[in-house]
């Protein structure tokens, strides 16, 4: 694989493998039982992702579970705690719209017969961006309902989609190896995320752009203090029983 496509892939992987197990917490935990069901499933969505990006990248096994924290690249945002149903469905409004988007346009590039990796990744784009309409649908069926329903749900998602804002920024920072328009990207998922939130009687985060709008540095491996906590989780049983088979 090219250099810039390594960088592509591992970025995208790490961000489907970081945020499918954090929507797998909530396994046994979820508000309803339906939402079992619909968190799980898109966490198998995601799953499935970062196993076909990682292993375009090395072993994913290996890229799973034996890097140190330093090494992954997954943007902030999808590393940040579940915290309550509400900030599940702000991460994940902000994040599968993120998603559509960009494997749209990867999609939508032209054929390259002659580099099979970058054919991968773009029959990858149109499969993924399927499956991501739904994560899509279900956060903006839910920030709706949240949003518009009691006072409670209302201040509970606006109090999610304030604090999550920040770590947005940092997905628009552009990908070495792939053909996209950041910056086009960013208006377009400015515009659905805005609709999605005025229709749901929410408020838009202010001064983002001002004073706000700071991109993290996750993609750089530089994370926040909760996701070292999450790597040890996830990492524990392969590092306990090393080449162990199942």
């Amino acid at each position: 694989m090219t250099t810039t496509l390594h960088t592509a892939a591992l970025a995208l992987g790490d961000d489907a493998l970081v945020l499918s197990h954090r929507l797998g917490e909530w396994a046994g935990h979820a508000p309803v039982l339906e939402e079992e069901v619909a968190l799980a499933n898109i966490a198998l969505d995601l799953l499935g992702q970062a196993r076909v990006l990682l292993s375009l990248v090395g072993d994913e096994d290996e890229l799973a579970f034996l890097r140190e924290e330093r090494a992954f690249r997954n943007a902030q945002l999808v590393e940040q705690p579940n915290g309550d149903f509400a900030h599940t469905i702000a991460r994940q409004l902000y994040f599968s719209t993120y998603q559509r988007l960009l494997y749209g346009r990867v999609a939508a590039t032209a054929p390259d017969t002659g580099d099979e990796t970058r054919e991968t990744l773009r029959g990858l784009a149109a499969k993924a961006v399927k499956e991501v309409a739904y994560h899509q649908d279900h956060a903006e069926q839910w920030t709706l309902r949240l949003g518009d329903g009691t006072q409670e749900s209302h201040d509970r998602m606006q109090t999610a989609c304030d604090a999550l804002w920040r770590y947005t920024g940092e997905l628009f920072q552009p990908l070495d190896g792939l053909d996209v328009d950041w910056r086009e990207l960013e208006a377009d998922w400015l515009t659905s995320v805005a609709a999605v939130l005025d229709r749901a009687t929410l408020s838009l985060p202010e001064g983002p752009r001002a004073t706000g709008w700071t991109a993290g540095a996750g993609r750089q491996g530089l994370h926040t203090e909760p996701f070292g906590r999450m790597l040890a989780e996830m990492q524990h049983l392969h590092r306990s029983h090393p080449g162990a088979s199942w």
